[in-house]
């Protein structure tokens, strides 16, 4: 007899378990389990690589490639046929933490500490709009999930890779910005820092939601005003997340 097939945590279930095509068929519906659903979620939605998704189910990186590729092939199907999806099932643990606090919970059983510190691009109190351009960070220290003390953290006008290294400096564990460009990502993803991009409003604010587990982000976001011209600037029109497309990418694309 084989051994019992370890169960895969789950850290957050589907908002909606049921999708169905615009123009109704009387075709079968496709299902993926939630542990399928959990791999594209860490992946996709989240940015996580293999190895971090595996850690963050449990499982071997391996067993997270194969539910990946999986329920793409299973969604995909669902998109080109016009089929059902439903997600259900499966042999998976509900972890006991959800989203943004088990990742909280994940920093500090690093760090061996319940106190971690979240850089914020900042100007006039405002979460600014483009970490590559930012003069400035406000850093909260935060304990036991409350703000203990924060400070302004000058960025000397360096570029996207040394602020990377300024906030590691800093022992920065979590980054609250508007629009991030792909290299910043990848230099803040070697430094260990995690990045909560698209976010617009007050940055006091920001911090307390996130504290809370409800702050409002894109993980997709993307922002490539660095490779533009000089005096072509985040902060002027909000580049996080609203889809703006930019000429030279239409020129690129065609």
């Amino acid at each position: 007899m084989g051994r019992p097939l370890k169960r895969r945590r789950v850290c957050a279930l589907p908002i909606n378990t049921c999708f169905f095509p615009e123009a109704v068929k009387d075709t079968p519906a496709v299902k993926i389990s939630l542990e399928e659903y959990e791999s594209v979620r860490l992946l996709d939605y989240e940015g996580m690589t293999q190895e971090e998704a595996a850690r963050q189910m449990g499982v071997a990186r391996t067993t997270v490639q194969s539910l990946y590729l999986t329920a793409r092939k299973r969604i995909a199907g669902c998109l080109v046929e016009g089929r059902p999806l439903i997600i259900e099932g499966g042999n998976f643990e509900l972890c006991d933490k959800c989203d943004q606090t088990c990742k909280l919970a994940e920093f500090r059983a690093q760090k061996g500490t319940n106190t971690m510190k979240i850089a914020v691009t900042y100007e006039d109190g405002q979460i600014f709009q483009h970490f590559g351009h930012t003069e400035q960070f406000k850093v909260y220290t935060v304990e036991d999930n409350a703000i203990k003390e924060s400070h302004i953290l000058s960025s000397n006008g360096r570029g996207h890779g040394a602020l990377a290294v300024l906030l590691q400096e800093e022992n920065v564990d979590t980054l609250i910005c508007g629009g991030i460009g792909a290299g910043a990502k990848t230099a803040l993803a070697e430094a260990k820092i995690a990045v909560y991009g698209g976010v617009q409003g007050e940055a006091d604010a920001a911090v307390n939601d996130f504290i809370a587990g409800k702050l409002a982000y894109d993980p997709a976001v993307r922002c490539d005003h660095h490779e533009h011209t000089q005096g072509h600037s985040c902060g002027n029109h909000g580049c996080s997340g609203h889809g703006h497309v930019h000429q030279h990418e239409k020129e690129h694309d065609n």
